[in-house]
């Protein structure tokens, strides 16, 4: 039972910390070095620089700036074009790093999970985020944004001292995911639709409701217009 304990733990870690990066991934460095600082877990040796203050001063300030780019209207969609190439990357590294120096073809497959999964959290954060700038006022991105802060924290907690809650509450966001992607890819092509209409490009198609009706031709009444 220790043995199946400890490898759950294993899983949770790997895939909790890509799943965080994708959304704030200050946030779980900075958390994973709190609580290997305070006691109340031990890292991975290849995890362990997270623990050193230095270390955790950088997230800490890296994550204040985000924390305010978030809650703005614009500046936050992007910042979180930016951190594409930032959050993928860290959390297949996170993830690798978190089931040690088991075997390289488990720190690949680590990788290549935990990087997945920061790539599908991350969409869709993003996503959502240019639906939710397109209401009017800045109540409700502020909300997202501290509701994102909060479930990143908490996930990463839960991960790292209930596995298993962790794992079957991951699962259901996969399963949520999975429903959400499609509509929220719909809603991006509308607002970068409207946005490149405005600017006198072609707007990008959209899906309509029923056949659109076309505009009758000119009547030529049987005359050779040539």
């Amino acid at each position: 039972m220790e043995q199946l304990d400890s490898v759950v733990a294993i899983i949770a870690l790997t895939m909790g910390v890509g799943w965080a990066s994708g959304i704030n991934l200050y946030a779980t460095l900075l958390m994973l070095g709190f609580m290997a600082n305070t006691g109340n877990i031990v890292l991975p040796p290849d995890l362990e620089v997270l623990a050193n203050p230095m270390v955790i001063a950088a997230a800490g300030f890296m994550y204040a700036v985000e924390f305010f780019a978030d809650k703005v209207p614009g500046v936050d969609t992007g910042w979180d074009a930016m951190h594409t190439f930032i959050r993928i990357p860290a959390g297949a590294a996170l993830a690798a790093g978190a089931v040690g120096d088991i075997n390289i073809a488990v720190e690949v497959a680590a990788a290549i999970v935990g990087g997945g999964l920061a790539a599908s959290s991350h969409a869709a954060k993003a996503g959502s985020r240019v639906m939710i700038n397109t209401s009017p006022e800045p109540v409700s991105n502020w909300f997202a944004s501290i509701g994102e802060d909060v479930v990143v924290i908490a996930g990463v907690w839960a991960a790292l001292l209930h596995p298993y809650v962790f794992l079957v509450l991951l699962l259901l966001f996969i399963v949520l995911l999975i429903w959400l992607l499609p509509k929220v890819w719909r809603g991006v092509r509308r607002v970068f639709g409207f946005l490149i209409g405005l600017f006198g490009g072609k707007p990008a198609e959209v899906a309509v409701d029923g056949p659109q009706k076309l505009p009758p031709g000119p009547k030529t009444d049987g005359i050779d217009s040539r």
